[in-house]
């Protein structure tokens, strides 16, 4: 039997809506996205969250034929929203659920019960991120709110501050079996070189994705989480030479350097991230 992966373990570059404009759902399905998270949280208002309910669910033919996976992101447990937002979960054609501000693995196993979709849980808070690694284990995916857990914690938001929780996720997705964890959204719009950077700064730490606010944004975060050409004809040289050597597991030299297992399976993976990302 062929295992096929969910649309959220593969998924890159999500694309957050409002979900109180759905006059951009066609763009913005159009757009090089690899997901679409219509956005019941933090981009509607309170006032607005109804209304927007209201339009989703005319929405729904729409989301059932859209090429590409289509995500709502619903508010935490325990908020007024909450419950309203489960059951337009349940009544439309989603590839799943990102769980505003997870708390707990069972919030989680509850949400994705409840509506019967899997689970990106956004860990957003120092509660969430003392319970990644359970909620990892309920989750298809987990990602970071960088800018809620910074406001959370009382730090800034800036790279050495949020480094030990990064790194945190990271080994929390790994120890669950999971695909590696998507990373914060860059609210600059326009400043590609700063959305390339921070995608690219993501990659090394090990996420294997970036959530975006802006169609602008697709492409430098692309370029950001693509290896880049110098590591890509490396990895082709060793793939090369262990296939020409029938090796893979045991050492070889490549260009004076010993490459091993560990070194052949890196190699594997930024060919693997090339050809998701690059191309």
């Amino acid at each position: 039997m062929i295992n096929i992966p969910s649309p959220l373990q593969t998924l890159a570059l999500p694309l957050f809506l409002p979900a109180d404009r759905i006059d951009r759902f066609d763009k913005a399905v159009a757009s090089t996205a690899d997901a679409v998270i219509l956005d019941l949280e933090d981009a509607v208002s309170p006032s607005a969250r109804a209304g927007a309910r209201d339009g989703l669910r005319a929405l729904a033919s729409r989301i059932a034929t859209a090429p590409v996976p289509v995500i709502l992101r619903i508010n935490a447990v325990g908020t007024s929203d909450h419950a309203d937002d489960l059951a337009i979960a349940r009544d439309l054609p989603l590839a799943g659920i990102m769980l505003a501000k997870a708390e707990s693995a069972d919030d989680v196993a509850n949400v994705a019960s409840a509506c019967g979709r899997e689970i990106v849980s956004l860990i957003e808070t120092a509660r969430g991120l003392a319970a990644a690694r359970a909620i990892a284990t309920r989750s298809a995916r987990l990602a970071f709110g960088s800018l809620d857990f910074a406001v959370d914690l009382g730090c800034s938001h800036d790279r050495d501050m949020l480094a030990p929780a990064r790194t945190e996720l990271v080994m929390a997705s790994r120890l669950a079996g999971i695909a590696a964890p998507l990373d914060g959204v860059t609210t600059a719009i326009d400043d590609a070189a700063l959305i390339e950077d921070d995608a690219r700064y993501a990659s090394r730490m090990g996420f294997g994705g970036k959530l975006l606010i802006h169609p602008a944004q697709i492409a430098p975060a692309a370029a950001g989480l693509s290896p880049d050409a110098s590591e890509v004809a490396w990895a082709r040289r060793i793939i090369a030479a262990a296939v020409e050597s029938a090796a893979g597991s045991g050492a070889l030299s490549v260009a004076g350097t010993m490459v091993d297992a560990p070194v052949f399976r890196r190699a594997e993976r930024i060919i693997g991230r090339h050809d998701a990302i690059g191309k």
